[in-house]
């Protein structure tokens, strides 16, 4: 069949002959480079697609992040009232403590006043 594909180009000048080697040489390195062009587009698109998944994996994992975090502020503050009123407790209790350790010493002075008065 390529006798057929060649068959239009008896008869005609070695100069145009020559010039249709070199077009279609040109049409054959053209297909190549559209090719290889084609082959690095489609590289690229691949790798696009591996960075867009990527972004959208990170920005997923800041979400997590940003609630987490989120999360551990509210603790922290619930934490931090939690030590607030568990220390204001610890000094009414401290102050309780002195108020009835007052009233003891008082007492004790009561008594000793008291024995003393009635040992005379």
């Amino acid at each position: 069949m390529s006798w057929a594909v060649e068959e239009w180009k008896e008869g005609l000048s070695p100069r145009v002959l020559q010039k249709i080697h070199d077009l279609e040489s040109q049409v054959d390195k053209l297909k190549k480079e559209r090719q290889q062009r084609q082959y690095q587009l489609e590289t690229l698109e691949a790798a696009l697609q591996k960075q867009k998944q990527k972004v959208e994996n990170e920005k997923n994992e800041s979400a997590i992040l940003k609630r987490e975090n989120q999360s551990l502020m509210e603790l922290c503050d619930s934490l931090e009232k939690a030590k607030q009123k568990i220390s204001h407790d610890l000094q009414v209790k401290e102050s309780q403590v002195n108020i009835q350790s007052g009233q003891l010493n008082s007492s004790k002075k009561d008594i000793e006043r008291l024995e003393q008065e009635l040992k005379r």
